[in-house]
């Protein structure tokens, strides 16, 4: 059982500092509206991937492999992400900067809801994450003779890792509350809401066409895996 917790923790700690938009607007959320809020988001966020967990562990292989790779998916999903990206980006630029329009507010319980249904939400329309988590269980799962306490052990270390990376995250985030003017928040608002669009598209071109950002990722990865020292040595 050891063993397991010692491998789940660095997938764990990678898992939380995958780029993404979960990633970008927790922070934000972290900077812009406190510690609670954040973790709030980020409890969402371990809510869509609890489901899709169960949803990997009880369901049939080969239905779950179809699934993740439907083109309809990916195309729904990203442009959900776009969407929301743009809508976004419009209220920021439509609103008037002043000081109250950014005024750090203390939050509703119902305030509350709806941010952890957030993070559930822009999670769960990344499709992308299904397929990671279904992943892990195929790798992992014969490793862990398939016993239910073991899975259970090795998944719920890899997801109190990431909420302990998280919340260091979110602690760092929220000592540069104080340096965001309503100008600054603005802004970082802006390059978020970009960043989500950014995300949506290369969603959609996955969905339109993945036979070419299938190639487009493995001659990254052939990149990023070239040996320096062989480099050298051609040289």
């Amino acid at each position: 059982m050891l063993q397991d917790i010692l491998s789940a923790i660095p997938l764990g700690i990678f898992l939380s500092f995958m780029l993404g938009p979960v990633f970008f607007v927790l922070l934000e959320t972290a900077a812009i509206k406190g510690f609670r809020a954040a973790l709030a988001f980020d409890i969402g966020v371990l809510i869509a991937d609890a489901v899709f967990l169960c949803i990997a562990y009880f369901g049939t292989n080969p239905l779950l492999k179809r699934l993740k790779d439907d083109p309809a998916l990916y195309v729904f999903g990203g442009t959900v992400l776009v969407t929301y990206g743009i809508i976004t980006f419009i209220k920021i630029k439509r609103t008037t900067i002043t000081p109250s329009t950014f005024e750090f507010q203390k939050l509703k319980n119902s305030d509350y809801i709806q941010i952890v249904v957030k993070g559930f939400l822009l999670n769960f329309i990344n499709i992308g994450v299904l397929g990671f988590w279904l992943g892990l269980i195929i790798i992992f799962g014969p490793a862990l003779e398939m016993k239910p306490f073991r899975l259970f052990s090795f998944f719920t270390t890899i997801l109190g890792t990431y909420l302990f990376i998280d919340i260091i995250k979110i602690l760092l985030a929220k000592k540069l509350k104080h340096k965001f003017t309503p100008r600054r928040i603005a802004v970082s608002k802006k390059i978020i809401s970009i960043l989500i669009i950014i995300f949506g598209v290369i969603l959609v071109f996955r969905g339109i066409a993945p036979k070419q950002i299938s190639k487009i990722e493995q001659q990254v990865e052939e990149r990023i895996n070239i040996d320096p020292i062989d480099t050298l040595n051609q040289k």
